[in-house]
């Protein structure tokens, strides 16, 4: 216990430049408070005692700010920084040495039973206002840009934007946001009206071609 207290207190030194000293950190540090409440909480839910473990969790939430149900599965060295607005659905996996800002959503599309919300790798950031929904997985080393919504798995070390989310780098390396698997409705209609102009620029060669002819058969004729 004491021993992951201690590695908890070290991601913050570690991922917030901010942070002057162990004192400030115990006693101020809302996104460290409501991990340390959601240990107590999940170990109450483990053993089906769910009520103490629901009456933990929102005390911790109207302290902190941070909702984090008492059934997630957090890992090693999780670190919320400036956590308000922060949501952890139920059956959600977090992995180790993550990173996540504020107003990040880690919840589910749905009303669907068993596993609902995504599971997070290792050494994931996740960026403030980001939603991350659906049961899928976030590979290792991924970062999240702020404000992005996720629906789809992500592989590891790719880096995801917009809306819905789409992977613009992979392994160090820039994507053709052409080329990706994740729907982008904007690049759809600009293709959809890419098409429309190839087929009326088609329509009115086709229509100068016939009254071309026609102008020189009325030319001979004369």
């Amino acid at each position: 216990m004491f021993k992951k207290i201690r590695s908890d207190i070290q991601a913050v030194f570690e991922n917030d430049p901010a942070a002057r000293g162990w004192f400030e950190v115990v006693f101020t540090y809302s996104g460290l408070h409501a991990i340390w409440a959601h240990r107590i909480a999940h170990f109450f839910y483990k053993r089906s005692w769910f009520s103490v473990a629901r009456f933990i969790s929102q005390i911790s939430r109207f302290m902190t700010g941070i909702e984090i149900h008492p059934g997630a599965t957090i890992g090693n060295r999780l670190f919320i920084d400036h956590g308000m607005g922060v949501v952890i659905g139920e059956t959600c996996e977090i992995g180790d040495d993550v990173v996540i800002y504020q107003g990040v959503t880690l919840g589910g599309t749905g009303k669907e039973k068993g596993k609902r919300h995504p599971t997070i790798g290792n050494n994931v950031v996740i960026s403030s206002g980001a939603k991350v929904l659906g049961s899928f997985s976030v590979g290792d080393q991924c970062n999240i840009g702020a404000n992005s919504v996720v629906l789809k798995e992500v592989p590891s070390n790719s880096t995801v934007v917009g809306i819905p989310g789409r992977i613009v780098k992979q392994d160090g390396r820039r994507v053709d946001r052409l080329s990706q698997q994740l729907p982008d409705p904007v690049i759809d209609s600009l293709r959809s009206m890419q098409q429309e102009i190839e087929r009326l620029r088609e329509e009115v060669r086709t229509l100068q071609d016939t009254r071309k002819s026609e102008n020189s058969r009325d030319t001979i004729n004369k």
